[in-house]
């Protein structure tokens, strides 16, 4: 009898296929994370669950169920601070997640929303879509110039290289970067320096991950620290970024524009970021194109059937 598994939301049908080819699958057809009531039969019904954002496995659920039936939880993308892997670790549940895959497509995104902010193109579609464009003008829409600028990238893993390699050789950009650990080889013409010189940048993109270690890292000391002039853009973790501060920061002109993907409290946007016309907000798409997630939800799948077999995981954590 093949091993039940939990999908927690709908995935691209190639991934289905492939999974339902191993596994007795459930499938939770639904948007919002799984409820309380929803964790707890996740780890005591399912031999395995592919969980994603939201789904919050802490410590106190791990507490509560005590030796779960579930034997692993094969994340569906790169970042799992929705799940505590030190309590699942102690409760015998492995934890996998999906780096790489993610890697160009959220790179791709950062840069979209330089572009967005700095030109105003939000504001300016807006504009034209209200049928308040009144013809060219050479002081109409100005916004701010991205090639040759300074960009300072908090985090240079994998996808911080991917957004310096973008900025560099496609912007011709100066990079300087923020990392709590040493980097030997950024990959690209680059300077390690500390995070306020990083955030005085003209330009500046968080990419770490979500962790306790990195919460409010971005906070009301590191807006203190940027110009005047400088552009702000999260794609890491909406937690990662004192939204609060943020906002303070937009309102006082301390700067001048905000980029972001992801937001503090998910699915939730202050009313007073919508308002601004100087930020930029997409919904969470940094890896939504079909083949990443795709490449994301067929890599979960492997890690899934490793442990089925009794293989050493490809992606654990």
């Amino acid at each position: 009898m093949s091993q039940s598994l939990l999908i927690t939301r709908r995935l691209p049908d190639r991934v289905l296929a492939a999974a339902g080819a191993r596994f007795n699958v459930t499938l939770r057809d639904e948007t919002k994370p799984l409820t309380p009531r929803e964790l707890r039969a996740a780890l005591t019904e399912f031999d395995a669950v592919l969980p994603t954002l939201g789904d919050r496995f802490d410590a106190a659920l791990f507490a509560e169920v005590g030796k779960p039936r579930c034997g692993i939880l094969a994340n569906f993308g790169v970042g799992y601070n929705h799940i505590d892997a030190v309590a699942a670790k102690a409760a015998g549940v492995a934890v996998t997640n999906t780096p790489g895959a993610v890697t160009d497509a959220t790179a791709d995104v950062a840069l979209t929303l330089i572009l967005m902010t700095a030109r105003r193109a939000g504001e300016a579609e807006r504009i034209l879509r209200a049928g308040r464009w009144e013809g060219w003008g050479p002081v109409q829409m100005l916004g701010t110039h991205v090639t040759g600028k300074r960009v300072g990238i908090v985090g240079m893993g994998r996808i911080g290289k991917a957004i310096a390699r973008r900025c560099h050789f496609g912007f011709g950009m100066e990079v300087v970067f923020a990392n709590r650990s040493t980097v030997d080889d950024p990959g690209l013409p680059a300077r390690q320096v500390p995070l306020a010189e990083a955030m005085a940048a003209d330009f500046v993109v968080v990419a770490v991950p979500g962790s306790p270690a990195t919460h409010h890292l971005i906070n009301a000391a590191a807006f203190a620290a940027m110009k005047p002039e400088g552009i702000f853009v999260n794609i890491s973790r909406g937690d990662v970024v004192d939204e609060a501060a943020l906002i303070a920061a937009l309102r006082a002109g301390q700067i001048k524009g905000a980029g972001l993907d992801v937001y503090e409290f998910e699915p939730k946007v202050p009313a007073e970021l919508i308002a601004m016309e100087n930020v930029t907000l997409l919904p969470h798409i940094g890896t939504a194109a079909l083949e990443v997630r795709e490449a994301m939800g067929l890599m979960a799948v492997d890690n899934l059937v490793a442990h089925l077999e009794g293989r050493p995981l490809p992606n654990a954590v």
